[in-house]
This record gives structure tokens, C-alpha cells and sequence, in this order.
């Protein structure tokens, strides 16, 4: 099977006719790619079977369009994918090593390996339902599918609050994905905005580079030692169980509560980068202000403020209750509620780089034995 960009003049010609196939993967990072290999696992062929899209221009998932300060030193742990070590392709004896080089390189040499022969670019713009079949619009002409597993991450779907006098702001604003260095603030002042992980690693770069105002919604709790796999399994735990009553995840900041009190966290204590303001009110030209009339003048305002699940080209199916969630259900709550024939991998208790790992496989056999694509033999072993 080629997959090759549409151009735009056979668009409308495309979209009359769409290639048959039983199963599609959209998206390839950590999940789809846990996905497609378990698939494989399970005897099914790429291009024959099931086909992986990634609307991406190249391996890596969101890892290649992270920030260059963002090294294995100090990103969360790089967990292996199934059946590939990451330093059996990437050396990690160097901290300073950029994740937007070496997850990449990692999951090429990964997809390669396997022959999951991913498809890219190509977007998917939208699916619908078609009886017994899901139709899958994208770039590249239609596909039709008897099931999804839909692996699109939240990487395309940056959040920003909305608050008044945004749109008067005579600055900049921008988001954590659009941050690449702190060295492009010097001499300005920066308005740091969120109580994540992201927040504090942006805040410590670019607080010893100028001046920065932090500002989070929640009074801020550090967590002293680290996160251990018991609380880590609490987290997902949490997760699951809204999920699976049909509620939005929420970020693993809302989840834990508190943030790990790291060396570099105590340093940004220690000079005054951790002085926490609550929420201001509104944005006004020259910079923000609280409700009792306190200004601070900002050339920058930097929302880290998380991301949302990247999920629209699924709209038309209906999937989400009058909350805003997905009512998850599966052995790892995967599958869809509402349509048996959609899994959700990286979503929900799976957003994490292990959790899509096992997500991945449970996805794969679920979905293959709902359908009755499982040899039952396959079936039988459970």
C-alpha cells in the first residue's frame, strides 16, 4: 500500500473512494507504536491489515518538537518500548544529550526494526461513522476501517485560559511547546503562568536568564523524595477511575497534588524564583492585574497551562459525555464506551510513557478479539 499526499486538486475525486483496511493507528509516538507492535505480535500485517498514520514529518512523536534544554538529564525517565532497549540505539552516559534528538533516533531505528512502515505526513482531519465501518478523512485520501486505535497524544491541542484583556496585551504570549530557549527573554520581563512539572523546568531556565513573575491558580505543594512506583501507581489509579465513570482525566498535577522537591527546585527556592503569586485577573496592555488593583508590568506572558487530549478529528462520533469526558472502559481502560470499535491509547491512565507501553498491547487484543480477528486459538490463551 502507497500513501502519498494528496494534492489539492485531486481532493474531491479522493474523497469519493476510500481504501479498505481492518484497522487503523493514527498517530506514532510511544502509544501508536506500542500499538503497531503488538499488532504485529498478534500476526497481523502492516499495509494489509492495519495501517499507521502520524501526521508528524518524521519519527520521534512530540519528543522532536521539545525545547534543545530539554536533555535526558533532565526529562522524565525515557521508557523502552516493547522488545527494544532505548540504549541499545541511544548512549545515555551523557546528561547532556537533547530528547528532541535522542527519542527520535530511538524510535526510528524502532519502527524500522519492526517494519510497522508508518505513514507521514499525513493528518487525519476527521472520522465518521459509517455503519459497520468508520470512515477516516486525512490528507492523503479516505481510509474505511472496521476500528481505531487512536494514538494522537495532546502535543496538537496546547490550552490557554481565556482571561480578560488578552487580546490587549502589547507583548508576547506564548506556550510551553512554543518555548525553545531562555536566552531570547534577556532583559525582559516574564510572566510564568502554571504549577507543573513544565512550569518549574521553564521557570528555573528562565529565571537565571531575567527577571520572572510565577503565577499558579493553586498555592503550590512540594513533595520531599521522590515519586516511588507505589505512588506512581496511585496516580494512575486515580486516572483510571475517572475515566471510567466518563470524567476528563486532568493533569498529573491536579492527580498528585504536589511536585517533586528536586536539587534544582531547593536552588530555585534558595534565590527567590519560587516566590508564588495567585491568579491574576485580567491581562492589561503592559501586563497583568489582580483584583485588588495590584499591577506587574511583563514583555512576556508564558502559559504553562498543559495541554488538552488531541481528539477532534473524532467529533462527529460522539464520544464524550455532557461533562466533557470519555466513559473508558477494557482491561486498561482503552476502549471507548460508547463505540467497542475505538481505543483511546495515551489517554487517561495510559498518558504516561509506561502506561502506553501495556496500553498498547491491551488496545491491540481487545480490539482485534472484539472484532473476531483473533485466530481462536489466539482467543482462548486470554
Amino acid at each position: 500500500m502507497t500513501i502519498e499526499q494528496s494534492a489539492p486538486e485531486s481532493q474531491s475525486s479522493a474523497a469519493r473512494f476510500a481504501v479498505k483496511v481492518d484497522l487503523v493507528v493514527i498517530g506514532a509516538g510511544q502509544a501508536g507504536l506500542s500499538s503497531a507492535y503488538h499488532l504485529r505480535r498478534l500476526g497481523f500485517e502492516p499495509d494489509r491489515d492495519f495501517v499507521v498514520l502520524d501526521q508528524a514529518p518524521s519519527p520521534g512523536g512530540a519528543w522532536q518538537f521539545r525545547w534543545p534544554s530539554l536533555t535526558l538529564a533532565t526529562v522524565n525517565r525515557v521508557h523502552d518500548l516493547p522488545g527494544m532497549r532505548f540504549d541499545e540505539i541511544v548512549g545515555t552516559e551523557s546528561d547532556t544529550v537533547q530528547a528532541s534528538v535522542a527519542v527520535p533516533r530511538y524510535y526510528a531505528a524502532y519502527e524500522e526494526r519492526y517494519d510497522l512502515r508508518v505513514h507521514r505526513p499525513v493528518k487525519v482531519s476527521v472520522v465518521c461513522d459509517r455503519g459497520e465501518r468508520l470512515r477516516v478523512e486525512t490528507g492523503a485520501g479516505a481510509f474505511s476501517a472496521r476500528g481505531i486505535v487512536n494514538a494522537t497524544g495532546t502535543w496538537e491541542t496546547p490550552y490557554i485560559p481565556e482571561y480578560p484583556g488578552a487580546e490587549r496585551f502589547r507583548g508576547r504570549q506564548l506556550h510551553t511547546r512554543d518555548y525553545r530557549t531562555a536566552d531570547e527573554f534577556r532583559r525582559q520581563h516574564v510572566i510564568v503562568v502554571g504549577g507543573g512539572i513544565s512550569a518549574i523546568q521553564l521557570l528555573d531556565e528562565i529565571s537565571q536568564a531575567t527577571t520572572t513573575t510565577w503565577v499558579t491558580r493553586r498555592e503550590p505543594q512540594f513533595r520531599e523524595g521522590p515519586f516511588t512506583e507505589e505512588f506512581g501507581r496511585q496516580i494512575v489509579a486515580m486516572v483510571e477511575d475517572r475515566v471510567r465513570q466518563g470524567l476528563p482525566p486532568g493533569s498529573v498535577a491536579s492527580n498528585t497534588g504536589s511536585l517533586p522537591l528536586t536539587p534544582a527546585v531547593r536552588a530555585m527556592r534558595e534565590r527567590g524564583a519560587l516566590n508564588r503569586l495567585p491568579m491574576f485577573s485580567e491581562i492589561t496592555e503592559t501586563g497583568i492585574r489582580w483584583a485588588d488593583g495590584t499591577e506587574r508590568r511583563a514583555d512576556v506572558i508564558l502559559w504553562c497551562t498543559g495541554f488538552r487530549s488531541s481528539l477532534d478529528h473524532l467529533a462527529p462520533l460522539q464520544l464524550r459525555e455532557e461533562g466533557g469526558g470519555i466513559t473508558m472502559t477494557g482491561r486498561l481502560a482503552t476502549q471507548v464506551a460508547r463505540d467497542p470499535r475505538i481505543h483511546l491509547v495515551g489517554y487517561g491512565p495510559s498518558a504516561s510513557t509506561i502506561g502506553a507501553n501495556r496500553a498498547g498491547g491491551a488496545a491491540a487484543r481487545e480490539l482485534t478479539q472484539y472484532l473476531e480477528m483473533l485466530p481462536a486459538e489466539i482467543r482462548s490463551s486470554g
